[in-house]
This record gives C-alpha cells, structure tokens and sequence, in this order.
C-alpha cells in the first residue's frame, strides 16, 4: 500500500483511519461529508466527527493510504495541482 498526496475529491469518500498520533481515532470509519484546509468531518454511524489531518493516515475504500500531512491545504488547492 502507497503512501502518497491525494490529488482528488475526498468528499463522498469512504475512509477507515489506520494510524494517528491520537490513538481512539484508530479504526474510525465512515463518510466524508466536508473537508477544510486542517480538517475532514466524517459520518460516522448517524453523527459527526470533525478530526484534524495532521498526524493522521486512512485508506480509502480502493486501498489506498492517504497521510493527512500530505493534503494540508484547502481542497480547490490540490485539485487544482
């Protein structure tokens, strides 16, 4: 599995949380609803959770691992490239 920056859409995305400096965000699941320059907000089984994309990493549901360090800018930013 590759770690890499994430140049598409992660609103929509499904994504598991596989490692963070945070520990009880490990195994975290669900959809992303909104993305902003630090953070994602997942769906998480009916409610919210909001967690910053530092010190985090997560795969999506094609298997690739996503480190959030790497998309620490506002997501019209990376898209564009």
């Amino acid at each position: 599995m590759k770690k890499r920056m994430y140049p598409h859409e992660l609103v929509g995305q499904i994504i598991n949380i596989v490692a963070a400096t945070n520990k009880t965000l490990v195994g975290l699941q669900g959809k992303v609803v909104d993305e902003t320059k630090f953070t994602i907000k997942i769906e998480v089984n009916g409610s919210f959770k909001t967690v910053l994309k530092k010190g985090i990493s997560f795969a999506l549901s094609n298997g690739e691992i996503v480190e959030g360090n790497t998309i620490i800018k506002r997501s019209e930013d990376r898209l564009k490239g």
